[in-house]
């Protein structure tokens, strides 16, 4: 440990590996958490601030340490280092697991010390084993050839955290990366983070997402395949996803208006992120799904839900598959705190209106989002539509549907429009001109944020 180190470490913040500690108060349990995860280090003098108060290390503050850890059930095996004025304490971990303080059994959850009943902890353990995937290493990964940097730097600005140390150092420091002989050998959670393509390393690493034409998974309208790295998965997912999501927008007085997605981004993110940090890596024949049909939006990872956890205290305690990469993003602030993303997602729905979101879990984990019920465009409406403008076939579906987008006072979204018809863009671009031309809609603001609207003329025709 130096100076470095320790502002590195400071910066980052406590996290599934650190801990910080004014006093050796409630040290037990997380001496315990560290045991039956993957071990960790007790900073012993630092506040949950990253202040550093200090304490007046002595034999006897050492012996009291020592003690408490072997009054785990069974012993916690440890280390202690001094710097400064600051007591450092290692726990491996545990090689008999699960272990137990006077308050109970604890793992690591994040930054935090979850307690678990006995059966939990056991079940947890039995169930999904004590190799976890994001903490295995994988000697395929070239730190040369398939690290890269900019990932990293975007990842340390994130997290707030500055390059007092050098790369190797810092990728060590946050556990996604050791030294073997000389050689700097990466974790699944390293590679997932920054690899330069993740292609290179894992193929089952994917998020697909898919546009569907109806309720079935029958007609595809579009289809992408993301496997970049797992940060820039789940940004590129949300990307497609509002891609297709209408949107209304409401003045504010202010010189933006405020756009208002059908279902609340928010929701839809913390439900990508979710499947993403949950999936289980051991199971290479399914990917990550994020699934757009007429009436649904359905998110799904293969694993389920992580055992050891109940189906009644879903929503309630948090158990992670996948720790360390829960603990990253959480550092760069992707995940607001352990173990409330699906109470959020609730929270968000019900603010918007919406019914909750339905939540399955069997071999996979699937949310699913219900969109508003939309006013059809009926068969009459349709047709009188089309004998007072002298539409019919594909040109009048394609027509009623964007009358219908605006009567919603949504933005028209040319692209959008293409894919869902099949046609080329210019074709939807000649199906506006029409509707301009018979007056029944009109560009209205500025060229760059302005939109399309319905006359009077066009509210007319539709309200007959």
């Amino acid at each position: 440990m130096d100076e470095k180190e320790l502002q590195l470490i400071l910066e980052s913040g406590e996290g599934y590996k650190i801990e910080f500690k004014e006093s050796v108060t409630g040290i037990d349990k997380d001496m315990v958490a560290f045991a039956n995860s993957a071990g960790g280090r007790i900073f012993i003098g630092i506040t949950d601030d990253g202040e550093i108060k200090g304490v007046k290390i002595t034999n006897k503050l050492k012996s009291q340490v020592q003690d408490i850890a072997n009054n785990c059930q069974p012993p916690v095996n440890i280390l202690m280092e001094e710097f400064r004025n600051i007591l450092i304490v290692e726990v491996r971990e545990g090689e008999d697991k699960p272990y137990k303080c006077s308050s109970g059994f604890y793992i690591r959850v994040g930054p935090n010390s979850q307690k678990l009943s006995r059966n939990e902890i056991i079940e947890f353990f039995k169930s999904e084993g004590k190799i976890r995937f994001d903490e295995l290493v994988n000697l395929k990964f070239d730190y040369r050839k398939h690290f890269d940097r900019k990932k990293f730097e975007k990842f340390l600005k994130l997290a707030g955290i500055s390059k007092v140390l050098s790369i190797p150092s810092i990728l060590i420091n946050l556990g996604v990366a050791e030294k073997q002989e000389g050689k700097l050998i990466f974790n699944n959670a390293g590679i997932l983070f920054f690899a330069r393509n993740l292609n290179d390393i894992y193929f089952h690493t994917v998020v697909t997402c898919a546009l569907y034409k109806g309720t079935e998974k029958v007609n595809v309208l579009d289809r992408k395949d993301y496997n970049e790295d797992i940060v820039s998965n789940v940004d590129m997912a949300m990307n497609f996803l509002k891609n297709y999501i209408p949107v209304k927008y409401e003045i504010t007085g202010e010189p933006r208006r405020k756009e208002i997605p059908e279902i609340p981004y928010e929701a839809l993110r913390e439900a990508v992120i979710n499947a993403v940090v949950h999936r289980d890596y051991f199971e290479k024949g399914a990917n990550v799904m994020v699934e757009i049909f007429d009436d649904r939006i359905e998110i799904s990872n293969p694993g389920g839900l992580v055992k050891g956890l109940k189906p009644k205290d879903f929503g309630k305690k948090s158990v992670l598959r996948n720790p360390h990469i829960a603990s990253l993003f959480h550092r760069i602030g992707y995940i607001e705190k352990m173990g409330t993303g699906i109470n959020r997602m609730r929270k968000l729905l019900r603010e918007a209106g919406l019914p909750e979101p339905e939540f399955e879990f069997d071999t996979f984990f699937t949310v699913t989002f219900r969109r508003p019920i939309r006013k059809n465009v009926g068969v009459n409406v349709g047709v009188n539509v089309g004998v007072k403008i002298g539409l019919k076939g594909k040109r009048l579906e394609r027509v009623n549907t964007m009358l219908e987008i605006l009567k919603r006072e949504e933005i028209l979204n040319i692209t959008q429009l293409a894919k869902m018809f099949g046609v080329s863009e210019r074709t939807i671009e000649r199906d506006v001109e029409f509707l301009k031309k018979k007056r029944l809609i009109e560009f209205v603001g500025p060229p760059k944020t302005g939109k399309y609207v319905l006359t009077e003329k066009g509210k007319k025709l539709w309200e007959e």
